[in-house]
């Protein structure tokens, strides 16, 4: 059998925290589905097929990795692609804390998938793509945070 992840999240820009995590949970997996989701409580800066392609194109050499848009729940959407792993990224206590809270209520509705926490790297832990979306909308430098190709991308299209 497949060890087949998912890694939800909006990825609104894709961060070089989102590519720390996906890189190094590599080695744990034979595929990672990068699932963007489609939350209606939040209102994206790029649209989900630019996140999309972001992803990609950073994985265009890896077939390990896939991106996907999904809507619904995360754990439903796991059963359409055979995941029983859900990979998260934790950057603070905090963050364990909610992220906890979600994995408990997901094992309580299927107790085949497993949650997968991996913290990051610390050179990344200031990296949020809520940050970066500020910045950018307020005119300002998020290339120290980006990916070199979507870093490349948000320069040149207007927003």
């Amino acid at each position: 059998m497949s060890r087949i992840c998912l890694f939800p999240g909006t990825f609104d820009p894709v961060t070089l925290g989102h590519v720390d995590i996906i890189d190094r949970a590599l080695p744990l997996f034979d595929k990672i589905v990068v699932g963007i989701g489609l939350n209606s409580a939040k209102a994206p800066m790029f649209t989900p097929e630019q996140r999309l392609k972001w992803i990609n194109e950073l994985y265009e050499h890896d077939a390990r990795v896939e991106g996907a848009i999904y809507e619904g729940l995360t754990i439903d959407f796991c059963r359409t692609i055979g995941a029983r792993f859900i990979l998260r990224g934790i950057r603070y206590v905090s963050d364990f804390e909610y992220e906890k809270t979600i994995a408990d209520a997901n094992r309580t509705m299927d107790r085949s998938i497993e949650t997968i926490f991996l913290t990051g790297e610390p050179k990344y832990t200031s990296v949020a793509s809520t940050i970066v979306r500020d910045i950018i909308r307020n005119g300002g430098d998020a290339t120290p945070f980006l990916p070199e190709r979507v870093a490349h991308s948000i320069s040149t299209q207007p927003i």
